[in-house]
């Protein structure tokens, strides 16, 4: 798990099947053999240490879904952040590595204290998810949703200069393309309520067996329970 608040950039390019990343790696604090680093928002496995960095292992799986394929043909700057402890605060907001899909840079604007960034997603496959304030992580970066669209096609952020120097924003531009994960509450959330809604909660079993092995029906929840809540 990541926190979305990166911590340095590196360079990318191919090795063999997989990516290596390059460049002045200390802020990601003692690497070792097996740890996880998200790359661009991409959960990569360090699987060979050098004195310049790291190298990885990309699937197939993941190289379709990301933008790694691309930015390492190109040398590309990427975002770094190492894998959360328990005892880190979380500055962001949860961030799994594990990318949705791609986004598209469709405008930017400076304007007096930070940037504002317009990003176009497919609505099909995204756009549910998107609301004002949601959370979501864009190449790595946990950001907040200033606004969408109606079905969500079509999202801004903005973003503050600290953010936007010290991550690989500084060098996007309108077109490129960017990960995106979408924030896992929403995901998880959005399963549960189809999961019952399909068979009914009282089909569903609740998290502590009774007497008898069978287990004890869970309270619904609905999408008026979850307003009702403050969601």
């Amino acid at each position: 798990m990541f926190t979305g608040l990166v911590r340095t950039m590196g360079r990318l390019q191919r090795w063999r099947a997989g990516v290596w990343v390059r460049g002045d790696l200390r802020a990601l604090g003692p690497l070792e053999l097996g740890d996880s680093i998200a790359v661009d928002g991409v959960c990569l496995t360090v699987s060979r240490l050098l004195g310049d960095g790291f190298q990885a292992d990309v699937s197939e799986e993941t190289l379709s879904r990301t933008t790694l394929a691309r930015k390492a043909d190109g040398g590309d700057w990427v975002n770094l952040e190492p894998a959360l402890r328990l005892s880190d605060r979380l500055g962001g907001h949860l961030v799994s590595g594990h990318v949705d899909g791609q986004g598209k840079i469709l405008g930017i604007q400076r304007q007096p204290a930070s940037w504002h960034l317009e990003v176009g997603c497919d609505p099909k496959h995204h756009g549910r998810y998107l609301c004002g304030k949601a959370s979501i992580a864009l190449d790595g970066i946990s950001l907040t949703l200033a606004g969408c669209d109606d079905d969500g096609g079509r999202f801004w952020v903005a973003v503050i200069p600290h953010t936007w120097i010290t991550t690989t924003l500084q060098y996007r531009q309108v077109g490129d393309l960017l990960n995106l994960e979408i924030d896992l509450l929403a995901k998880y959330t959005e399963r549960l309520l189809d999961f019952r809604g399909q068979r009914g909660h009282r089909d569903v079993p609740g998290p502590n067996p009774g007497p008898e092995g069978d287990a004890t029906p869970s309270l619904p929840i609905s999408a008026a329970w979850l307003r009702s809540q403050g969601w």
